[in-house]
């Protein structure tokens, strides 16, 4: 009998450390214009954090100890956001601002930044494929700069992906979660085979299908494992009608040629903000805003107030 999928034993989720994360962060961001015209969509705050900070930090809390930052035009503030400030560490410590110099702490995450650009927009696929000589020979994280999985980012799915990575010997692992079957046409949804628990094996990969069209409602949750090997894959794909070079093609290609790909779930008590437009953005804001450990309980003060004042001007609403 052939072992399982997916063992169901935890450790193996946790054997496996990968120290090296590509971090795709260079889009335009046009869905959210006119906020992304001069600075990163990445860097849009949410609660009292930049995105891109909470995926570093859960990149940093699953063990990954080098991040390579794929950027563009105009993302310059990404690498100095993650940059010592002297100047400003000076100033914050000659006025005894403590509770503003505790804000500044993730500057002391042990990890060490890169950061390269990817001169033309061609890609997510493009994109990754920047990364190739940073990644060598080892198997690497891919993380969506403007995806955050879990409240605040708290999220282990990382660490999982990893450890069964190597307890499978897989050569993609892909991070998925239940989407409404309409809103497939946002996503890269999986089909899959052989479910066992909360993982299965990947037969095919689908760029934002049509409801109708859909093989399943499994989206890409912004996260995935590679060996290596995917940058061969890249390589290999014909650009789309726009010129781009979808990494889903790749994972396609990856599952065509028998290559061992698999998906795993979410936690249930984990989530996926994808930052991808405004009503995403602005519940993601509130809900993060809401669970504020400072301002929490006084921003939900203030909503209610206003809900309730909204509610009385327009009572048929």
């Amino acid at each position: 009998m052939a072992p399982p999928i997916c063992p169901q034993q935890p450790p193996c989720y946790v054997r496996k450390v990968i120290k090296s994360a590509i971090v795709p962060v260079a889009g335009y961001g046009t869905r959210l214009l006119p906020a992304t015209k001069s600075q990163p969509k990445e860097m849009l705050p949410v609660a009292r954090k930049p995105i891109v900070q909470y995926v570093v930090e859960e990149l940093v809390a699953n063990h990954v100890e080098q991040i390579l930052f794929i950027t563009g035009r105009s993302k310059g503030s990404i690498e100095n956001h993650f940059d010592h400030d002297p100047e400003l560490m000076r100033l914050l410590n000659a006025g005894n601002k403590q509770d503003l110099l505790d804000e500044l702490k993730f500057e002391e995450l042990q990890a060490h930044f890169f950061y390269t650009r990817q001169r033309f927009q061609k890609g997510l696929g493009d994109a990754v494929l920047c990364g190739e000589n940073f990644a060598g020979e080892e198997p690497f994280v891919v993380a969506l700069g403007d995806s955050i999985l879990g409240l605040h980012g708290d999220s282990g799915t990382v660490a999982r992906m990893a450890g069964l990575f190597e307890s499978r010997h897989a050569s993609c692992v892909i991070a998925v979660e239940e989407v409404p079957r309409e809103e497939t046409v946002h996503y890269g949804i999986v089909q899959v085979a052989g479910a066992e628990g909360d993982c299965a094996r990947v037969v095919n990969v689908i760029e934002k299908p049509r409801p109708e069209q859909a093989p399943s409602n499994l989206a890409i949750a912004g996260r995935y494992v590679f060996s290596p090997l995917i940058f061969d894959m890249i390589r290999r794909v014909e650009p789309d009608p726009r010129g781009e070079i979808q990494l889903t093609d790749a994972i396609r290609l990856l599952c065509e040629e028998g290559r061992r790909v698999l998906a795993l779930k979410l936690a249930p008590a984990e989530k996926r903000y994808d930052i991808g437009n405004f009503p995403s953005y602005f519940e993601t804001f509130v809900e993060f805003a809401l669970a504020d450990p400072l301002y929490g309980e006084r921003f939900r003060e203030a909503l209610e107030r206003l809900l309730a004042k909204e509610s009385a001007a327009h009572p048929a609403r």
